[in-house]
């Protein structure tokens, strides 16, 4: 296999040798062309045959004139080398610093973001505690009667205020998570009665859209380390979402189960329009929607999945998502169980 190979000679590493002789005034462009179609000659015949060997078999340069030029165009690439090499590490330095300008940027950004938005939550709840509470006398009738058409108003206005005092909320959290300030209560959690809370107050929902919510555990569960409100808020964000991409008709399953002798698995299955593969990591970005027209199908702020995953992680957790587009979801995490 090997005897094929040529053997390897500096000369191999010059590129452009001819032209660099003719350069140095060593032979004419006519004695080149020469020695070149002398050189293509031997090759023809099978040999390998370089242009410095031609050059000395027609006595147009000798070895010592051509070790010297194939000298000076070794140490000349070198010197191009280091310069380029030079160079390129700057340039690598030059880009570097300005990723790290921009990354640094990007983070003022997001600080400034997160400040924006904790700042406008916090002043939309002042004007909004008024409304609650004038609407709350205008419905019990406190200033006046009131007939059943301005009531049925009055009790649809209250449930919209009930929805934007939860998105209030839940840009506050976000702003908290973002600036890293959202604060855990750990303690022993009974995480049965938690889910099932949190599958009674689906209901409504559910029932609204035709989807069954099902809890699937054992009667005995181990409790879980903690933190009740935000784990709770957690459960019924993953739930709320399964009923809102489900069809009437489908359904949405959250499960518990030990696992080992340390951990219960938390997880919600439902039967909705599932999320495509190369898509998944998008669900988990703030205020995104995977449907971003502006009449898309779905509401919501799109902060929901993403201050669950910040909220499992605060645990100590992971949460995992798997889909098949068409066929539905599961997200599930695992909590520290609490022994007696």
């Amino acid at each position: 296999m090997l005897q094929n190979v040529p053997k390897l000679t500096p000369e191999m590493l010059i590129p452009r040798m001819g032209e660099y002789i003719v350069q140095k005034g060593l032979i004419t462009d006519d004695q080149l062309q020469k020695a070149l179609a002398h050189q293509q000659e031997r090759i023809d015949l099978g040999e390998h045959y370089l242009l410095g060997q031609s050059l000395m078999d027609l006595n147009m340069l000798d070895r010592t004139a051509l070790d010297q030029v194939i000298t000076e165009q070794i140490i000349q690439l070198r010197n191009a080398l280091q310069s380029s090499n030079h160079n390129l590490e700057q340039r690598v330095k030059e880009r570097t610093a300005e990723l790290n300008e921009a990354l640094h940027r990007l983070a003022e950004l997001n600080q400034m973001k997160a400040n924006f938005v904790a700042n406008i939550s916090h002043e939309l709840r002042t004007p909004l505690t008024h409304v609650k509470g004038y609407l709350e006398l205008l419905v019990t009738e406190s200033l006046g009667n009131i007939s059943e058409e301005q009531r049925h108003a009055l009790q649809v206005t209250q449930r919209a205020t009930t929805k934007l005092e939860s998105i209030i909320d839940d840009l506050i959290m976000f702003s908290l998570a973002s600036r890293g300030e959202m604060s855990m209560r750990l303690n022993k959690v009974d995480i049965r009665r938690v889910v099932t809370l949190a599958a009674k107050s689906a209901l409504p929902k559910a029932e609204e859209r035709g989807v069954q919510v099902l809890v699937s555990a054992l009667d005995h569960i181990s409790a879980v380390q903690a933190d009740s409100e935000k784990i709770g808020w957690v459960i019924n964000q993953i739930l709320d979402n399964g009923i809102k991409f489900t069809p009437s008709g489908g359904s949405v399953v959250i499960t518990l189960k030990e696992e080992g002798h340390n951990l219960v698995l938390i997880s919600v299955t439902d039967t909705g329009i599932g999320i495509p593969s190369v898509r998944l990591k998008e669900i988990f970005e703030p205020f995104h929607q995977l449907d971003g027209s502006s009449t898309r199908h779905y509401g919501g702020t799109g902060l929901g999945l993403s201050l669950v995953r910040q909220i499992v992680e605060a645990h100590g957790s992971l949460l995992d998502v798997q889909s098949v587009e068409g066929k539905g979801s599961t997200f599930k995490f695992p909590l520290l169980a609490v022994r007696e």
